[in-house]
């Protein structure tokens, strides 16, 4: 019969523990295992696809478990918080060779999607922060900190929005919260961003802490940031020397664009396929560091506004194009930097190894070279940087007295420290190295003496060292000579005082050898660990320089100039490149455009048919300003730009299908972000709008909207759209002006020419682009007819089953395909025109028009 479960000590032991991580899988150390126990062990067995078997097996209810092998754990560990998961590591903190009773365990640390120091989900040019968010009532406290390169950074945000925009700069994955937070926000981080929450109520009061935030003067961004930093005590449980001072920012200080912006402009992830390929970060990034990739997405994400930060960037950029040999030398220096910062995080971590420091080693041998180049070029543009990049020789010189060239992963398995550093070590290791040659020198001379000749001295570790003889030279042993140690199948194993005396000396000085490594190299990484401060200062500016570099080397391959920047609202680009199409295409394909609003033009209202290159001029416009404000050269024959605040975009078309939302919603979303938030120093791009809903509806939100600007936002705007109506607006309003996409006509087929020319477009040219899209011939024809009918002033033809002629129904409604409605017919257009398209959730208009139909059909 089986017995129902009563529960030992070690799952006592396990439920008190996981009590307090329930929500993290709990790895609990079992000898050479991490075990997981019910729930825990049902979900992770399934996910890393292991082996699920039972504990207690004879009784009535067996608890489920599985396993892995602890020297293997960090790749389940990986894959688990890549999948949004948390981890808590439960080791056993007391030797079961000494404990008696129930070993002691405890959670060592807790790995969540924020807080990843190592694995293969750690991108290297790619930063990990973990956010944390407080509400006061009002605003909100937003902090956040890559715990791989120690930032740490807070500010006070206004609204929903604006803590959207800031977490989706960031990609966070994790969000703290620290105060009861409205649920509209966790709503939209989750459905938009895909974040896991955690909380942390209780902020650590110790002198560390005080000191990271003591620079911080609002008490929002202390609070806020306290608790963060909380929570990696508690979650990390290990020292956290590398974090740096919090330092607060504002939003505002940098050029300003909202989620749905970066989303349409590609800045550093695809629209479609949601990687780096194809965006304005894949085309810039030629850094040559890890950490220089990251700050080259750190600009991008926030572009400079002040024109003497821009200028001083654009002067270093183009001091390094003009010295081409300099630049190279530059760049095989950088080749040879590994990651400085992570590796000062590691060091402060505690999980540094010796092949670690000897990369930190070669990284700083370049500082006096990468020093050297910059002096070599410097006029003025360098001389600000010159100063943070602080050769460490004193660094360099510890590591290479101390750590071998090919020191094992490993830090307790020896081998670590060079000969010469340290006298004791130097004895153990010539007494190793001693005792193997008395070693031969017995086994040579025991040969000699007994006459067996296979005679061999060798060791295990159980057993320590022998004399083995195989069982058909026995009697060639003279008796006594041995004292027997072991019996094998076909030999006897013998000791000796002599060969005793020996092991006593080797294993000791090996053991103690072992020990003193590990100790000798614990105190260089503390001596390490006091330089965290200056590594990471001279990793910052490292990180610039080849930030830098990169922007210089992009400029030169594909012939950008330096733009110019005014304060006189004049924004002139002649012929203009989408700099990332360009890539794509090769420079001799692509036609060039230029964009002329002298300082009295607000609105440019584009006109021209589909797939002839508007949206193509609108997004090269932003990616334009982009570029010019993080400092690099633009795709241009000349530039003249403003400075611009803020940058909003409606560009393409898409449904938000799980916020339940149409693409029109989504499209008035997005143009609510502009009226609302644009300044007259902002730059607004609109596509298409108006087109998601029923024809009289969208032109006149259109010509709402251009209005709206015009009289109330007067920022810079480029308007697309296919209602010709609204291009008679350039007589009504003076700061806006027609432009349209050239095409040519010829024999019935129609070229377009993707280059922007003055006035407005003569026609759409859709049933072209259909003829191009491939649709059937006939119904091009017969859309041709209809076309011609409807431009003729007439209303379209009935098919040939409808003899009547169609009538029109009321003078606002759209055009009928009926000769008359009847009363079930009237219903339905009655039902139809009732409906609350704008409230309604893409399935709920599917729905509704699912049973008009069956009305009409009945």
């Amino acid at each position: 019969m089986p017995q129902k479960t009563k529960h030992t000590p070690m799952m006592e032991q396990y439920f008190s523990i996981k009590a307090q991580y329930q929500d993290a899988f709990l790895f609990y150390r079992l000898g050479d295992f991490y075990e997981l126990f019910y729930e825990d062990a049902l979900q992770v067995a399934q996910l890393l696809e292991l082996t699920l078997t039972s504990r207690n097996k004879n009784a009535e209810d067996p608890i489920p478990m599985c396993g892995v092998p602890y020297h293997a754990a960090a790749n389940y560990i990986d894959t688990l918080v890549e999948q949004g998961y948390k981890v808590a590591i439960c080791e056993q903190v007391e030797d079961p060779k000494t404990t008696k009773g129930m070993v002691k365990r405890e959670v060592v640390q807790l790995v969540t999607p924020g807080t990843v120091m190592d694995g293969k989900g750690l991108s290297a040019k790619d930063n990990n922060f973990l956010t944390a968010l407080a509400f006061d009532g009002t605003h909100y406290g937003f902090a956040y900190v890559d715990l791989t390169t120690g930032e740490l950074r807070s500010a006070v945000l206004e609204d929903d929005e604006a803590v959207l925009n800031e977490a989706s700069a960031l990609q966070t994955k994790e969000v703290v919260f620290t105060t009861e937070i409205p649920e509209t926000v966790s709503e939209l981080l989750e459905s938009r961003l895909g974040v896991i929450f955690s909380t942390q109520e209780a902020y650590e009061e110790n002198a560390e802490f005080q000191f990271l935030t003591s620079d911080l003067d609002v008490t929002l961004e202390k609070e806020v940031t306290g608790k963060l930093l909380s929570y990696l005590a508690v979650t990390q449980k290990r020292s956290l020397d590398h974090i740096q001072k919090a330092v607060s920012y504002q939003p505002d200080h940098f050029l300003k664009m909202d989620y749905y912006s970066k989303f349409n402009l590609e800045l550093t992830q695809s629209i479609r396929t949601g990687k780096k390929q194809g965006t304005l970060l894949w085309l810039l990034d030629e850094t040559k560091t890890a950490m220089g990739g990251r700050l080259l997405k750190q600009w991008l994400d926030r572009p400079l506004i002040q024109q003497s930060q821009i200028t001083a960037r654009q002067d270093q950029v183009a001091s390094l194009i003009h010295a081409f040999f300099e630049r190279a030398d530059l760049q095989e220096a950088l080749t040879k930097v590994y990651d400085l910062e992570r590796l000062a995080g590691r060091v402060a971590f505690g999980s540094v190894n010796g092949r670690d420091l000897i990369q930190l080693r070669t990284s700083l041998q370049q500082v006096p070279y990468i020093h050297a180049i910059l002096s070599g070029i410097d006029h003025g543009e360098w001389r600000e940087l010159l100063t943070r990049l602080e050769p460490m020789d004193d660094l360099v010189a510890l590591i290479d007295s101390a750590i071998n060239e090919d020191a094992p992963l490993q830090i307790t398995e020896g081998n670590i420290i060079k000969d010469g550093f340290n006298e004791q070590l130097d004895q153990y290791r010539k007494a190793m190295r001693n005792g193997k040659q008395w070693l031969a020198e017995l086994e040579a001379k025991e040969r000699q003496a007994t006459g067996i000749k296979n005679l061999k001295v060798g060791f295990n570790r159980v057993f320590g060292y022998y004399i083995e003889v195989t069982k058909s030279n026995l009697t060639n042993l003279e008796e006594g000579r041995y004292e027997r140690k072991q019996t094998l199948a076909n030999a006897e194993r013998f000791i000796t005082p002599e060969l005793k005396k020996l092991e006593k000396l080797i294993l000791e000085a090996e053991e103690q050898s072992v020990d003193l490594e590990y100790h000798l190299f614990l105190e260089v990484r503390e001596e390490v660990k006091k330089a965290i401060e200056r590594l990471q200062r001279l990793a910052k500016a490292i990180s610039s320089v080849d930030v830098l570099q990169s922007f210089a080397m992009i400029s030169e391959r594909y012939q950008y100039v330096r733009p110019e920047l005014n304060t006189e609202k004049t924004l002139k680009i002649v012929d203009g490149r989408h700099p990332v199409v360009e890539k794509v295409l090769g420079h001799q394909e692509y036609i060039p455009n230029t964009i002329d609003m002298e300082k009295e033009t607000l609105i440019l209202l584009i006109t021209g048919p589909n797939m002839s290159g508007k949206s193509t001029y609108m997004r090269q416009l932003a990616l334009t300003v982009v570029m010019a404000q993080i400092g690099c050269f633009v795709p241009a024959q000349s530039a003249n730009i403003p400075i611009f605040d803020r940058i909003f975009t409606r560009i393409g078309a898409s449904d938000d299908l799980i916020a339940g939302q149409s693409t029109f919603m989504v499209e008035m979303m997005e143009a609510n972000q502009a009226l609302r938030y644009a300044t007259p120093n902002s730059l607004v791009l609109f596509d298409e709008l108006g087109r998601g809903t029923a024809t009289y509806d969208g032109m006149a939100l259109a010509q709402a909207i251009i209005e709206y600007i015009h009289k109330e936002v007067r920022a810079k705007t480029l308007f697309s759209t296919h209602y010709h109506e609204l291009t008679v607006l350039e007589e009504e309003l003076k700061h806006l002006r027609n432009i349209h996409v050239g095409a040519v006509e010829k024999d019935g087929e129609v070229v377009f020419l993707h280059k922007m020319m003055e006035g407005p477009a003569d026609k759409s040219y859709g049933i072209h682009v259909a003829k191009i899209a491939g649709l059937p011939p006939e119904l091009l024809q017969r859309a041709d007819v209809i076309l011609q009918a409807l431009e003729e002033g007439h209303n379209a033809p009935t098919p040939p089953t409808i003899v009547a002629e169609p009538t029109i129904i009321e003078e606002t409604q759209q055009l009928s395909l009926f000769n008359e409605v009847n009363p079930q017919e009237q219903k339905v257009l009655e039902q139809l025109t009732a409906l609350n398209i704008l409230e309604m959730t893409p399935m709920d208009a599917l729905n509704a028009l699912y049973e008009l139909k069956k009305q009409m059909q009945k």
